[in-house]
């Protein structure tokens, strides 16, 4: 995947980015609406590192990380847009955010709905487990699931 450059959001990006978000899932699924997209990029999310990735140009996936989170951060949104899925966008743009991440914190940390196979799928490969259940968390009936990656403990030890 040589053509995908990955860097910081822009004010400009914010259409592209509610774009890929609106009306695919689990966003849909979840009740997020296009109104919430405008609420949540407005035009950038506040206090927290936005990244997209671009493939020929286009944007083609967005990720939001909350820092100090826990003993970490929380990567709050990845997202790749619907036809680009499982080309490796979205691996590459979650590999460059633990990159930054684990500079400066030993944990990363994520949710995913519990249908969401797919993606739990994804982030078990990239060597994320699974930690907590959060149960009727978004809606009612579905749970999301808190699942962390680490490079090591946050305090050494003796």
């Amino acid at each position: 995947m040589n053509g995908v450059q990955i860097r910081p959001m822009h004010p400009a990006d914010r259409s592209a980015v509610v774009q890929i978000l609106d009306g695919s899932d689990p966003w849909q699924r979840l009740n997020y609406t296009a109104a919430d997209w405008d609420r949540i990029f407005c035009p950038l999310p506040q206090g927290k590192d936005s990244y997209v990735a671009e493939l020929d140009a286009q944007i083609a996936a967005i990720a939001v990380v909350r820092r100090n989170f826990l003993a970490g951060d929380y990567l709050e949104l990845l997202a790749v847009a619907p036809g680009i899925r499982r080309q490796g966008v979205g691996r590459r743009l979650l590999e460059y955010v633990e990159q930054t991440v684990f500079v400066r914190a030993k944990n990363l940390f994520a949710c995913v709905s519990d249908f969401n196979e797919q993606a739990r799928a994804f982030y078990r490969k990239l060597g994320y487990r699974e930690v907590g259940l959060l149960v009727d968390f978004l809606i009612a009936g579905s749970s999301e699931v808190l699942i962390r990656k680490t490079v090591g403990p946050a305090r050494g030890g003796r």
